[in-house]
């Protein structure tokens, strides 16, 4: 009896990949994409790296503070979804369009503007003046070409997460396939100069990446107003803008804490980041390789916790809770064994990816080091993705405010900031010390996933 509690039927496991898989691909070859990508950079030298290391980290926060507003939104989208409502999930898809396109506004300029202020936080730790100069330079360059892409990444964003909410994960995944491999080629083209086009370096890297997230963005919009049986929210979407009041009252009440929240998360790894620069330029090199690799092994609890928001997020607007809580139960279980597995094959070939990159052998042994203590705490990276997910179902978006961001920055960010400035820690087993302060939080997640405090339905 036990057992089954937390282990699945046939049929359960079927269902979970059904979801999870065509995720776990767009996201695998994604991330795996982005590390030959990562590799390519790597070959023209360790500045060029950097810089475009730092330039993505910026724009981590803004593809997060993206994915939030989407999330704040899809949490009412996938509960109607699951009630039958359609018009409902067509007003979550206006909402998500109009905060969006708001949002993206205020981030061009303030990256415009800014973006050079912003680099030099990441530029003050160890370092020669000429290497510093030139992971400025490179790393400034790249960022004003990735402002291009601003535009179809957000719509993307805001055409798959609506799909999702509705179940449907293979035509994101079809794009994102495609839109890698189109990255891919072009990487290949523009940032050594094959075939008599020029070499661009750094800069070919960026308009690459711009151009397959046109591609990305045209497949995933033609598809849907092309089939609008299989995504009948887009049916007079764009007829009128007008959204119900009362939704929008709940979803702001709903999602801003959620948008908070992952405004505050993103804009708090940034911060750790620079922390750990502050010990060098080395460290900023090695944690790019490790963190590129990592992203390749950790689409499995990823697309699992999406898989959590989905499945379990359809059964509470549904108001079917007992089979809600059975169903997060196992899911949660399985992400956590699997991710057991995931992270003993990363932990052996650690060693082995940072040989790839043309840089110095201090970096590849750094870079070694981390991704070994990223697979050690990939199961409970798992354990607190899903509880993360689970409580965002229900809507209690306030708990995972507390829970997720507010977290890193009572506890992580002091921690490695006092850490990185006032001793004489090693970077690797200063690491460690902040990443085992995430224990505290999987303590936190159990109980609040044992309390029961997610089993509501926010759209009866």
């Amino acid at each position: 009896m036990r057992k089954r509690k937390y282990i699945g039927d046939r049929h359960f496991y079927r269902m979970v990949l059904t979801v999870a898989v065509p995720i776990m691909i767009q996201n695998g070859i994604t991330n795996f994409v982005g590390l030959l990508d990562n590799i390519m950079v790597g070959q023209v030298g360790t500045a060029q790296m950097s810089g475009v290391a730092i330039a993505n980290n910026l724009i981590f926060v803004y593809n997060i503070c993206v994915f939030g507003m989407i999330s704040g939104a899809g949490i009412f989208g996938a509960q109607f979804f699951g009630k039958g409502d359609h018009e409902g999930v067509r007003n979550t898809f206006r909402f998500k369009l109009v905060v969006c396109s708001l949002f993206l506004l205020a981030a061009v300029w303030i990256f415009f503007c800014a973006g050079g202020k912003l680099f030099s936080l990441y530029l003050q730790g160890e370092g020669a003046a000429s290497d510093i100069a030139a992971t400025f330079r490179y790393g400034k360059e790249y960022l004003n070409i990735m402002l291009l892409g601003f535009v179809p990444f957000t719509l993307v964003q805001i055409y798959s997460g609506t799909l999702r909410d509705c179940g449907e994960t293979f035509v994101p995944m079809l794009a994102g396939v495609l839109a890698v491999f189109v990255n891919l080629l072009f990487n290949y083209i523009l940032i050594f100069g094959h075939f008599d086009a020029p070499c661009l370096g750094v800069a070919g890297a960026a308009w690459a990446t711009v151009l397959s997230r046109f591609v990305e963005c045209i497949v995933t919009a033609v598809w849907t107003h092309c089939h609008p049986k299989r995504a009948p929210f887009i049916v007079g979407a764009y007829r009128s803008f007008k959204i119900p009041r009362g939704l929008c009252r709940q979803i702001v009440r709903k999602g801003t804490p959620l948008m908070a929240n992952e405004a505050l998360w993103s804009c708090g790894m940034a911060v750790l980041l620079q922390c750990y620069s502050f010990r060098g330029l080395d460290v900023v090199a090695s944690q790019n390789i490790s963190s590129t690799v990592s992203n390749v092994f950790n689409v499995v609890f990823l697309a699992l916790g999406s898989s959590v928001a989905i499945i379990v997020g359809q059964l509470l607007g549904a108001g079917r809770m007992e089979e809600a809580v059975d169903q997060d139960r196992k899911l949660i279980f399985f992400s956590v064994v699997v991710c057991f597995g995931i992270g003993a094959a990363m932990a052996l070939m650690a060693p082995l990816f940072p040989r790839i990159y043309n840089t110095t052998e201090s970096v590849r042994s750094l870079a070694a080091s981390f991704i070994i203590v990223e697979a050690l705490f990939m199961p409970a990276n798992a354990f607190m993705h899903a509880s993360y997910f689970t409580l965002r179902s229900g809507g209690r978006t306030v708990v995972t405010f507390f829970f997720d961001s507010v977290y890193v920055w009572v506890f992580s960010i002091p921690a490695a900031y006092l850490l990185g400035h006032f001793t004489a820690v090693p970077i690797v087993a200063l690491y460690v010390a902040v990443k085992c302060l995430d224990f505290i939080k999987c303590a936190i997640g159990a109980v609040l996933l044992k309390k029961r405090v997610w089993v509501q339905n926010i759209v009866g």
